[in-house]
């Protein structure tokens, strides 16, 4: 069977770093391999105890210069998302995504260091957050964020193309930053911003039934489609500045059309209710990558 890059499914690291690239217009296939593999052996060996966890994943144009003959069927560039009343989910499509991820502060950040030494000299640095777990796994407004996750063994089928089908073992994975007005967001009551969401707040119980407001959060993103629920794996965390704050998201699937599934849903695309949680979250990016499988990315890399 063929393994996913390990570090999609390491949980329970508490920092985080992503960085998003455009490649240079004259950077070679061979360039981004040796730039690749002389980073990630550097993080390998130079880490003091153990490395962290890297995963790294490549839009349509960076994978076309690696890999002309053999694509992730559904890979494409993300597309802006355009909602009523001018709601905008905005495309920025970049080419190369690295997620660092550890329990240290300086060895993930000292690993990022050593990405982005190699990747530079080929690639534009157009987004960079330092990503953190805060408090027990909540979001910044105060509820925990990726309770509904699959767990063990059914993270795969979710995140994983399956076996059978090209590039299996890899995943389409989609990074959206995201930035929070909780100034206004926290002159809500409790009750009320638990209808905004879905949940409950201290204790993150699901609405039910007719308690579920239809415009909540988790109404317009735990859809089905042709009768299967459009599950997604995500690994997102809080991100920001004392002026700048919210999440990056971060998700793995192995379909892109369930990201733009449930993205039209919040948007009301659909023909449903806009997702109130948009009345206090804007996405300033959107990227899609696809994040080959550990035995694909060594073979891309020879």
């Amino acid at each position: 069977m063929t393994k996913a890059q390990a570090a999609i499914f390491h949980e329970g690291t508490r920092q985080h770093y992503f960085l998003e690239y455009v490649l240079e217009t004259d950077a070679t296939p061979d360039d981004l391999r040796h730039a690749l593999s002389a980073a990630l052996a550097s993080v390998a060996r130079e880490a003091e105890g153990e490395p962290p966890q890297v995963v790294v994943a490549f839009g349509p144009q960076a994978w076309i210069l690696l890999s002309p003959d053999e694509a992730p069927e559904h890979l494409r560039p993300f597309a802006p998302i355009e909602g009523p009343d001018g709601l905008h989910a905005p495309a920025t499509q970049h080419d190369i995504f690295v997620w660092v991820h550890g329990d240290k502060t300086d060895e993930v950040f000292w690993a990022a260091m050593v990405m982005h030494r190699e990747i530079a000299p080929l690639a534009r640095l157009r987004l960079e957050e330092p990503g953190f777990v805060f408090r027990d796994s909540r979001d910044l407004g105060g509820f925990v964020d990726g309770s509904a996750n699959p767990k063990g063994e059914d993270r795969l089928p979710v995140a994983l193309i399956p076996e059978g089908e090209a590039c299996a073992g890899g995943s389409y994975v989609l990074g959206m930053r995201w930035i929070h007005d909780l100034t206004s967001f926290h002159k809500l009551s409790v009750e009320e911003q638990e209808r905004v969401i879905g949940r409950t707040k201290i204790d993150s119980v699901e609405f039910e039934g007719d308690v579920m407001p239809e415009d909540a959060h988790v109404a317009r993103t735990d859809r089905k489609r042709d009768g299967v629920t459009q599950k997604l794996y995500r690994r997102s965390t809080p991100i920001g500045s004392v002026d700048a704050y919210g999440l990056y998201f971060l998700a793995f699937c192995c379909d892109p059309a369930r990201f733009e599934f449930l993205l039209e849903s919040m948007y009301g695309v659909d023909g449903g209710p806009v997702d109130r949680l948009l009345s206090f979250s804007t996405p300033t990016t959107g990227s899609l990558f696809f994040a080959p499988s550990r035995e694909q990315l060594k073979t891309l890399l020879k």
